[in-house]
């Protein structure tokens, strides 16, 4: 039986402002990517995150970002390396304390956005996230696109590296992600997520934008909290790879 996690990027609120159904999500997904409050998140929403993810049983990871609040961490940056490794590990130190609180832990880390897509390619900047990592204390696990200069990274360092795919997010003939804002970047039929998903867990393929069938071995799949109808969403992916003879469980 093949096994698969289903990761979902929570906590992405502010103050007030909330943009995912942390809750509902939780009880459908076997691993949280929680904002550390780079791109969205903040000290009381961490805090709630953590201790609903313990009463689901569902793994913390850190999703961490570049310093870009107002863009939601999806603006291209520029960070010096040692500047963006210090950033990693308090992102991940401030998770880490709310995790511990809850009676949980902090069991991987997740870039997001931009920093996502640059360390796909950046050698210079995956290493300053592996550096992040480090530097927070602990050997955590990456969670990343397979192939990726971060991966590369990471195993260098010998941190354990889990491969991911998109069941809602256009592919390049490649295997890497269509940029947002172009055409085919993200899926919005309902239906085709779930067959996408399906395929990428029992099959390891995903047919590209250009129409090519392209190999994606994952361990962890990742469902987005913040499109409409993310949750019913969830629930018929999960409820159609059990379906299908696949594990549901967590990679840690």
């Amino acid at each position: 039986m093949r096994a698969i996690d289903l990761n979902a990027d929570l906590g992405e609120g502010f103050g007030r402002w909330r943009l995912t159904d942390d809750e509902q999500l939780l009880s459908v997904v076997t691993s949280a990517n929680v904002a550390c409050g780079f791109h969205a998140g903040d000290a009381v929403t961490m805090r709630r995150v953590c201790e609903l993810a313990v009463a689901h049983g569902v793994r913390i990871g850190a999703q961490v970002s570049y310093r870009d609040l107002a863009g939601f961490g999806r603006r291209a940056m520029d960070v010096p390396p040692d500047e963006l490794a210090a950033e990693i590990a308090y992102q991940i130190g401030a998770l880490a304390v709310f995790a511990r609180a809850a009676g949980s832990r902090v069991s991987y880390v997740k870039p997001h956005g931009a920093l996502y897509n640059r360390v796909v390619h950046d050698e210079e900047q995956a290493a300053a996230v592996v550096a992040g990592v480090l530097l927070a204390g602990e050997q955590l696990p990456v969670l990343g696109l397979p192939g990726s200069r971060l991966h590369a990274a990471a195993e260098k360092e010998r941190l354990a590296v889990v491969p991911e795919a998109f069941a809602d997010r256009g592919y390049t003939a490649e295997g890497t992600l269509v940029p947002r804002g172009r055409d085919g970047a993200v899926i919005s039929d309902a239906a085709a997520v779930v067959e996408r998903s399906v395929g990428m867990a029992r099959f390891g393929v995903v047919t590209s934008v250009c129409g090519r069938s392209v190999e994606v071995r994952a361990r962890s799949l990742c469902l987005h909290g913040d499109t409409p109808g993310a949750v019913a969403l969830a629930r018929q992916v999960r409820g159609e790879l059990e379906t299908a003879g696949v594990a549901v469980e967590a990679f840690v």
